[in-house]
């Protein structure tokens, strides 16, 4: 197993691994970059991982108004703890979407894991093999 051949955006060279048989890491791997794009693609949908913490301080200033305005009288307490209720669904709402991203991005992971493994067993160098 070599180091790939790619060079990074920085200009230096790649130092991942390069596939079996070829010169190139999935990175730079020129057939694989309809499947980087899409990669790419879903991750951009999925919002990157500073929006919930924009979502949270958001809520946390609209909270703060409405604490404001409940001291001053100019919003009444039901209203103000009806709209607080809101604010922690949307607070659980997005802490279930981070739950529900991380459990995406680990699922990916062991998918590449897993073809990895299987790419290395095809190849018939794998570690088993070398160590017994």
């Amino acid at each position: 197993m070599g180091s790939c051949s790619g060079i990074t955006g920085a200009g230096a060279r790649c130092r991942a691994i390069a596939i079996t048989g070829s010169d190139y890491c999935h990175a730079h791997h020129p057939d694989r970059a309809k499947q980087r794009k899409r990669a790419a693609r879903k991750g951009g949908q999925r919002g990157g991982r500073g929006r919930p913490v924009v979502e949270i301080a958001s809520i946390k200033d609209q909270l703060a108004d409405l604490y404001d305005s409940v001291l001053t009288g100019q919003v009444e307490p039901k209203v103000a703890a009806v709209a607080s209720q809101i604010a922690n669904v949307c607070t659980r709402l997005v802490e279930t979407e981070m739950k529900v991203k991380e459990r995406q991005e680990l699922e990916e992971r062991l998918e590449q894991l897993e073809e990895a493994l299987e790419r290395q067993r095809e190849g018939g160098s794998s570690w088993a093999s070398r160590i017994g």
